[in-house]
């Protein structure tokens, strides 16, 4: 631990080091990419659950940096616009269309507002309105589309407050809704920058264990206190359809608002204080209050505090009520989750959680439903007598699921099925559901047959399926698979299983994903088309995709999506630079971890951050190659998480190498986030490539002391994985070229901006090439137009300086340093 210690010193000495800056205006990337990014996004498609109407929500591709530059305050994990009172980060729609499902041509829909920004959209209990929010430079109004008609109006002004989200909820007659509003004399915000310290900012501790993630956007100070809880409080408002506004509960700090299934009732959580500077405003104390429809308060149901301190591990928890919500098939009962092992993973004991429910008037004593062997993660209702409930163990990757008689508890639920969630092979799918006479979704039974339907991965392919499910034996019978060889088709929901009607989306590497209606009782499965959205990448159709099997040194079976640059002819098989695009994966077994999930037939969209652009450049591209990571019993994953990390990519480059397509001397690599930090660790730990590209990554594991990804760990337990793990202990082995780009506002868990500034210090002070691009405004994922094309510029010129165009080849050693 000495040379932790020592190489810890170096660089806080070193971070005094400056370096050049280079100043840079916006720039843009070759015109055949540029092409691609300027093609026009398809909308976003809301099918009602009859399967008859169509609404299409449209917006642009990106924001641009003015909309980023818009003010911002972060707090307490929020990103706010504090004059418009929603979301800084949200994406907005800026035209709605509607169609019927068996309509070839859209209606526009009229009166909507000059230059849209919607979103929040809420579609009524009838499937007849969808109500959204539309954000102007004063703030948020509330506005309300009549599908049929196709026609939209403006309810309120801009007084919605949609800081904490879920702002609008129907009443169950369809003729009003209940909506989060700006309350009178909310007070004016502290501007910070200018606010004179009253003293010192104190934190405490109690001699309890808080081992909590390292959260960003946290509160800092009494002045971000006292902000949060001005831009948190709201007027719960009344507003009819007809447009007027009415009191209904009075200002507090609301989270979320939810109906009964009979619409007789309210179940509204709302945040107190104290508040937390380490956590949060999801885990804030909050009362769960029930509420009649009229906004009489009835009773507290659950007070919750504050959730600073508890066990350590993905799988603990904290004690009392969590989790709780309506059950679909019941009128009006509540149910919800307790731990059993007071949220302790290490405590033994027969079952983790138990399951509870009260019927209204919420004024009797709970029963007990069933218990979970493991952690309780949700239900699916039937009715009085039949319902799914499921748990999971994140240790072992284990998920169980239970068929359970919520009116006998004494009756011990049945577990039918008990797997391990990473083994896809396996995966039996989802049970179907369909809407009740509340609205609310429960399992479709039909008799005693249910209905599961499932993505169908196996080692032949993917061909999607509906099992018919007997629920006194347990035993299946398949009764839809799809056939396609050349196609992918994706089983999105049910609209009716007695007639055998189906929506599912249909998509190859060249057709552009679109909805169908499918018979599944029909001869030959008639298919109706919903939608006919056009190819928008059609430079891109003739390109060679196919997925890639190969083994890595230990026999552990891998596979990547291979596409050859466009024109390639694959007969005179000239030797092309590559770029290797991947993000690694723990599993706790090899059989789960070398399972194939790519499916060649996937449309080919080059999104902001897919390196598919450079099949226009003369690259071939693996992408999504296998990068997994596995540790056995009780050995875990990242135990050998260097000597894996470069197995894979080496099995990679190896893989393409024998098809003959590659000069395997200009091999790039590249990854986002956690993939990032693998670039950075197999550019220190091989010779395998040419060069890099970290976007957004971690390079310091000890900043993440409490774990990271999926290390439950914390740097205490196993200070030496923490070491081994750190691209940045290891800067001094890095020669060859990396990009680091990361946005200036990046608010994941562990990757903030400082991660990228560190590491590129470190690299310069010791000598090695690289290059730190920061994106203004940008946060993890990046959203502004001018950021995405300066991103893609950069990356085509990293590319050809030191990979296409490399001065020097150096024959790979592949052993680790």
């Amino acid at each position: 631990m000495k040379k932790i210690v020592s190489l810890l010193f170096a660089f806080l000495i070193a971070t005094g080091t400056v370096f050049a800056q280079e100043k840079l205006t916006y720039q843009k990337p070759p015109k055949q990419i540029l092409d691609l990014v300027d093609a026009p996004l398809a909308p976003s498609v809301l099918i009602d659950s009859k399967g008859e109407n169509v609404i299409l929500l449209y917006r642009d591709a990106y924001k641009s940096i003015a909309e980023l530059s818009e003010p911002e305050m972060r707090l307490a994990g929020l990103r706010i616009n504090p004059k418009t009172n929603i979301g800084s980060r949200t994406n907005y729609y800026n035209n709605i269309k509607v169609k019927k499902a068996s309509d070839k041509s859209t209606k526009q829909v009229m009166g909507l507002p000059d230059k849209p920004r919607l979103s929040n959209f809420s579609i009524s209990p009838n499937e007849k309105m969808v109500a959204c929010l539309n954000t102007t430079s004063e703030g948020a109004e509330v506005w309300v589309v009549d599908i049929e008609k196709a026609m939209a109006k403006k309810l309120t002004g801009p007084q919605v407050n949609a800081n904490l989200r879920d702002a609008i909820n129907w009443f169950s007659d369809n003729n009003a809704m209940l909506v989060k509003m700006l309350p009178a004399n909310r007070k004016g915000l502290i501007n910070t920058a200018e606010a004179i310290p009253e003293g010192p900012t104190i934190s405490t501790s109690d001699g309890q264990k808080a081992q909590n993630r390292t959260y960003q956007d946290l509160l800092k100070n009494p002045n971000d206190e006292a902000n949060f809880e001005q831009l948190a409080i709201a007027e719960i408002k009344k507003v009819s359809i007809g447009g007027s506004v009415m009191d209904f509960l009075p200002a507090g700090m609301y989270r979320n608002i939810s109906f009964s299934p009979d619409g007789n009732y309210l179940l509204v959580s709302k945040i107190e204080k104290p508040f937390s500077y380490i956590v949060p405003y999801s885990r804030f104390p909050y009362k769960e209050i029930i509420y009649d429809k009229s906004g009489k308060q009835l009773t507290v149901f659950n007070d919750v505090p504050l959730n600073e301190v508890q066990p350590k591990g993905f799988m603990a928890t904290r004690k009392g009520k969590r989790r709780t919500s309506w059950r679909s098939d019941k009128p009006a009962t509540l149910y919800w989750a307790e731990a059993l092992d007071e949220g302790d993973p290490e405590k033994e004991v027969d079952f983790r959680d138990a399951v509870y429910s009260l019927d209204a008037p919420f004024n009797g004593k709970s029963k007990v439903l069933m218990k979970t062997v493991q952690r309780y993660s949700g239900i699916t209702w039937g009715n009085d007598n039949t319902a799914i409930a499921y748990d999971y163990w994140w240790n072992t990757r284990n998920t169980k699921t239970y068929l359970f008689n919520p009116s006998e508890s004494s009756v011990t639920p049945k577990v039918i099925s008990d797997r391990n969630y990473q083994d896809r092979y396996s995966d039996p799918g989802d049970f179907v559901t369909k809407q009740n006479k509340y609205g609310r979704y429960v399992l479709e039974m039909d008799n005693n047959t249910a209905y599961l339907m499932g993505d169908g991965y196996s080692k032949d392919g993917q061909f999607p399926f509906i099992d018919a499910y007997n629920l006194k034996t347990q035993e299946t019978s398949r009764i839809y698979k799809s056939s396609y060889t050349d196609k992918l088709e994706d089983l999105n929901s049910a609209i009716d299983m007695k007639e055998g009607k189906i929506l599912v989306r249909i998509e190859s590497k060249n057709e552009y994903p679109n909805y169908y209606l499918r018979n599944i009782k029909k001869k030959k499965n008639a298919l109706t088309p919903v939608t006919s959205f056009e190819n928008p990448f059609k430079s891109l159709a003739n390109v060679h995709k196919e997925v890639i099997s190969y083994k890595r040194d230990d026999g552990l079976e891998l596979e990547g999506t291979l596409y050859l640059p466009v024109g390639y002819d694959k007969n005179a098989k000239e030797k092309m630079p590559m770029i290797l695009w991947a993000y690694p994966r723990e599993y706790k077994d090899k059989n789960s971890a070398s399972q194939s999930t790519s499916n060649p037939n996937e449309f080919i969209y080059p999104y902001w951050g897919s390196p598919i652009y450079w099949v226009t450049q003369g690259y071939v591209v693996l992408d999504d190659a296998a990068f997994p990571i596995v540790g056995e019993g009780d050995e875990e994953p990242n135990d050998s998480f260097r000597t894996q990390l470069v197995a894979n990519g080496k099995a990679a480059i190896d893989a393409v190498d024998e098809l003959g397509y590659i000069d395997r001397t200009r091999v790039a690599v590249g990854g986002h986030s956690y993939g990032a930090f693998m670039v950075a660790n197999l550019l220190s730990h091989s010779d395998l490539f040419a060069a890099g590209i970290a976007r957004s990554g971690a390079y310091n594991r000890t900043l993440t002391p409490f774990g990271f990804q999926s290390e439950q760990r914390s740097y205490w337990d196993s200070p030496e994985t923490y070491y081994t793990m750190s691209p940045f202990m290891h800067a001094d082995k890095m020669k060859t070229p990396l990009l680091l780009v990361h946005g200036e506002a990046d608010n994941n868990s562990g990757t903030y901006p400082l991660q990228s500034e560190r590491y590129f210090n470190a690299l310069k002070g010791l000598g090695a090439p690289a290059r730190l691009v920061m994106l203004p405004r940008e946060s993890h994922g990046y959203r502004a137009k001018e950021s995405i094309l300066h991103l893609l510029w950069e990356q085509d010129v990293w590319l050809d300086e030191h990979v296409k165009n490399k001065k020097t080849i150096v024959t790979p050693n592949t052993l680790k340093r």
